[in-house]
């Protein structure tokens, strides 16, 4: 299929641009748009054949559900049976930006987005391309990540072209996600609710709020096979991985370096190319190899942003492993970290 390319320039939004792409997806087409988190795949979220089509184009288990996006608080209570008090208090507080929230849903949510299960995750983001779409197409569009189902998530529409064109309707070019990583995933069902995907709203942010909040056990677990029915997107399968085998080394800075160079003589020994993930401050102790910095340790936003397109840019050269510096895990360094060991299998080594 011929797939259209739209530029649309989020300081400046042509109206016409959007109301064309918010047909297409009225009319049960595809549609890539960037948000602030990464960019999505969507679809009319009340459209089944529609919602199908995204599982088809990614290559996505069909056990993995999707994320459904709104206009606003108000469009959620058509999508579910009641808002928990504490969902309101989130929303209030998150929305728009990059918060989902799990609650019980109603009948109108096709099953094909939730995976059998009886609770919908439901977001209203943040980036203005994002909120002008939905709001035009006036429905709830679901939408996952906008890449081939495994790899890593895009982060500039030169990733989704890369994955998606020919696959899809229509991809917007809206230029550079912001945050980098996906949106934080709660489960509101539960009180204390449960973090079930670290994200762009910190659980520190998220206990400032509310108190305590529970963190879902499979977010620790090695074997993803025991994760039978996954309540989110991100939790069951192998995700963000790029070409190469990706190895995380946790530990002190700079023993870690010591540790990587090691390991780097000893694979270029067998003629296997070794690429790095390092940070501003680290990645001058490693002059004899290719390694890029993620950001700086005093800033992890900016590993955040920068991860995902980092993968990708390893996918363009020879290199056959990537060893990883882990990060502080406290912040939006738990989603970095989780992104990260999902990338490597959980490949750990600790020093």
């Amino acid at each position: 299929m011929k797939t259209e390319i739209i530029e649309i320039n989020s300081g400046n939004i042509d109206i016409s641009k959007i109301r064309y792409a918010s047909q297409v997806l009225k009319d049960g087409g595809l549609v890539a748009f960037p948000t602030e988190t990464v960019y999505g795949l969507g679809a009319n979220a009340l459209n089944k054949e529609a919602v199908e089509r995204i599982f088809i184009a990614k290559g996505r288990p069909s056990d993995n559900p999707l994320i459904v996006h709104v206009a606003d608080k108000r469009s959620v209570e058509k999508l579910v049976s009641h808002i928990p008090n504490k969902a309101s208090i989130l929303m209030d507080k998150f929305w728009p930006g990059p918060l989902t929230l799990v609650m019980d849903k109603l009948p109108i949510i096709p099953e094909v987005i939730t995976a059998g299960l009886d609770t919908v995750a439901i977001r209203v983001p943040s980036h203005p391309i994002a909120l002008a779409l939905i709001r035009e197409a006036e429905l709830p569009v679901a939408a996952p990540s906008a890449n081939v189902s495994g790899k890593p998530s895009p982060t500039d529409s030169r990733h989704v072209i890369n994955d998606l064109n020919g696959k899809v309707d229509v991809i917007i070019d809206g230029g550079f996600s912001d945050i980098g990583v996906e949106s934080t995933v709660v489960d509101m069902v539960l009180d204390p609710p449960m973090l079930l995907r670290p994200g762009g709203i910190t659980v520190e942010q998220l206990e400032d709020v509310l108190g305590q909040i529970q963190i879902d056990p499979t977010l620790v677990k090695k074997n993803l096979d025991d994760i039978i029915i996954p309540r989110s997107p991100g939790m069951k399968y192998k995700h963000y991985a790029p070409k190469a085998d990706v190895i995380i080394v946790e530990g002190d800075p700079e023993k870690i370096a010591v540790r990587i160079n090691e390991m780097v003589k000893e694979y270029e020994g067998k003629d296997i190319k070794v690429g790095i993930l390092a940070t501003d401050e680290t990645v001058h102790l490693y002059p004899e190899s290719l390694a890029v910095s993620l950001g700086s340790r005093l800033s992890p936003g900016t590993i955040a942003a920068n991860l995902f397109k980092a993968l990708r840019d390893f996918d363009k050269t020879d290199v056959q492993m990537i060893f990883a510096e882990s990060v502080d895990s406290s912040g939006i360094g738990l989603a970095i970290m989780n992104r990260m060991k999902k990338a490597a299998g959980y490949n750990i080594i600790k020093i």
